[in-house]
């Protein structure tokens, strides 16, 4: 399977392309890599890092994952805050206010 291909990769030294990454995220959203796997390959990432292009490739795959508004037809300025639930939950109740 892909996954444990890319986590003995990572936890080598190597590097993953942009497409292991969409076909890694995809898998990971259809059920098809699990949870563990996933720690796994995070751990190695924790301990080899990514490299610009991995960063800038999974940063793509990620934006592209879901769904997404189109904003495009507000004028103006456009503004996004994104929450893990964790700290930014607190500031979001304060920041819209002082954002208008």
């Amino acid at each position: 399977m892909l996954a444990y291909q890319l986590i003995e990769r990572k936890r080598d030294g190597g590097r993953i392309e942009p497409d292991e990454w969409r076909e890694l995220i995809a898998s990971y959203l259809r059920d098809e890599v699990t949870d563990g796997q996933m720690a796994a390959l995070l751990m190695a990432i924790y301990f080899r890092g990514l490299d610009r292009d991995e960063t800038a490739a999974l940063t793509d795959t990620m934006l592209h994952s879901g769904a997404s508004l189109d904003l495009s037809h507000i004028n103006g300025p456009r503004l996004d805050k994104h929450s893990t639930r964790g700290v930014g939950g607190k500031v979001s109740l304060i920041l819209a206010p002082c954002i208008a």
